[in-house]
């Protein structure tokens, strides 16, 4: 990978929180250096779906037809990354060096009329401190450690990827998320992490528990009825037209004596009002180990694991008592990435119970609390030609199996893609993108499915 790739790449990492021995906008202050980092992107996504109008999956990456039965969509949207403006500022003081990053992420993408009506994402604030000699420790937000090094691999980081369907007004695409890894997320966490000692290091943090919202498992039927009456009502009304061709006279008499009375019945389905599925007072635990060597071939291999224990307040209805009910989220991964010349190729893959598909928890659990298991990974090969043009091919897929005794129809079971891309630096900050996307999710039967093919093109500007 040449120089320009890898500056474009170490942006991007430096966008999500890891350690920049590239800065961007280095300003003395003090005692404090002030590094000013982050991208601007936007990309015009073309889209075209082949599911039928009305199609239903749940855990999808695919899209269908909208409501009106139309399958192709376009717009303007930001990428894998939002845009990105960081701070972050270092100093060393008394033999330890220390830290603190704050970011905030702003949007290409807006469906509103007056087109301003989004709300910036804040994914980053920590501090951190230490020494080369003995590690260092980070407290605040910043993305998790399980899956952070399959997001940090994906050559979609600079791209689109996956969940790009045309239409404006997503924060962000998934790149390969969902298909090939689950999400990191952004999490508050207390995190050591070891000295590099001759290439292997090692880091574990207690994560700050998520909300993860559960689907349908709240669902009550009311009925409801209005009467309404009135008695001895009597009327008569008579009146004429004239002109002067003709006279026309109109007599009206309306009658009506007694007790009427009207009685409406209706009934209305309520759900999702009582159910959350939350870790509500608990750490979980994340965890990784890798080794990275330098040299004509270079590399990296890594695993990496998570532990929640987490319990969820059940209900069956809004009316009912909410129930207490636990159950387990357990994973790892492992992952390699190698680069010989201009040559560059990763594997990855991971397995959970109770980890879910896309976002970390989604989908993991019945109603009833039984853990789902699920896999998945991807590969991805790439090569620099003279230009600097670096070219991709990748394919990465996500399972998800039902739980014993379990019969879900419209529960996903697989979400694939197909990633050609190809990405330009045009100076050594700015980098064009043309990517080609082809994503199908399949249900646990098979004739329920959703395929749509994307096409993008933008640009990702870092600094």
């Amino acid at each position: 990978m040449n120089k320009k790739i890898n500056l474009a790449v170490a942006g991007a990492a430096l966008a999500l929180g890891a350690t920049a021995a590239n800065a961007g906008i280095v300003i003395p202050a003090g005692d404090w250096t002030l590094d000013v980092n982050g991208n601007v992107n936007a990309f015009m996504n073309f889209n075209d779906a082949d599911a039928a109008k009305g199609s239903t999956l749940t855990g999808n990456i695919a899209n269908g037809q909208d409501g009106l039965g139309e399958s192709d969509s376009q717009g303007i949207n930001t990428g894998l990354l939002p845009s990105w403006l960081g701070f972050t500022g270092t100093t060393r003081q008394n033999n330890t060096d220390v830290s603190f990053t704050i970011s905030f992420q702003p949007n290409a993408s807006d469906n509103s009329a007056a087109g301003d009506n989004k709300t910036p994402l804040n994914r980053q604030s920590y501090l951190s401190f230490g020494d080369k000699s003995w590690g260092s420790i980070k407290i605040g937000k910043d993305i998790g450690i399980f899956a952070s090094g399959a997001i940090l691999n994906d050559m979609t980081l600079l791209g689109v990827g996956s969940g790009a369907n045309g239409k404006s007004g997503g924060a962000t695409t998934l790149g390969g998320i969902g298909t090939g890894y689950v999400y990191a997320a952004w999490k508050g966490q207390a995190t050591y992490t070891t000295p590099n000692m001759g290439g292997f290091q090692a880091k574990v943090g207690l994560m700050n528990p998520n909300q993860i919202p559960d689907a349908g498992n709240a669902v009550t039927t009311r009925t409801y009825s209005t009467t309404s009456s009135f008695t001895g009502l009597t009327a008569a009304v008579t009146g004429s037209v004239s002109s002067s061709i003709a006279h026309i006279s109109i007599s009206v008499s309306v009658v009506s004596s007694g007790t009427v009375s009207s009685t409406t019945t209706a009934t209305d389905t309520i759900t999702g009002a009582a159910a959350s599925s939350i870790n509500q007072d608990r750490f979980g635990i994340e965890a990784e180990a890798s080794y990275s060597w330098t040299g004509d071939v270079a590399g990296k291999v890594w695993v990496s694991g998570a532990s929640y224990d987490v319990t969820r307040a059940l209900g069956t209805s809004v009316s009912t008592a909410l129930t207490k009910q636990s159950y387990d989220i357990t994973a790892y991964d492992v992952g390699a990435s190698i680069s010989a010349g201009n040559f560059g190729l990763v594997g990855y893959w991971y397995d959970g119970e109770g980890l879910g598909t896309t976002l970390f928890g989604n989908n993991g659990v019945t109603a009833g609390g039984k853990e789902r298991d699920s896999d998945g990974g991807y590969v991805q090969a790439t090569y620099v030609i003279p230009t600097g043009t670096k070219l991709g091919v990748a394919y990465g897929v996500s399972n998800l199996d039902t739980a014993s005794g379990e019969t879900n129809a419209t529960l996903v079971k697989e979400n694939e893609r197909w990633t050609v891309g190809a990405y330009h630096p045009l100076t050594k900050h700015l980098n064009l993108v043309a990517e080609y996307n082809s994503t199908e999710s399949t249900g646990q039967t098979s004739s329920n499915s959703m395929e749509n093919d994307t096409m993008s093109l933008g640009a990702i500007l870092f600094f």
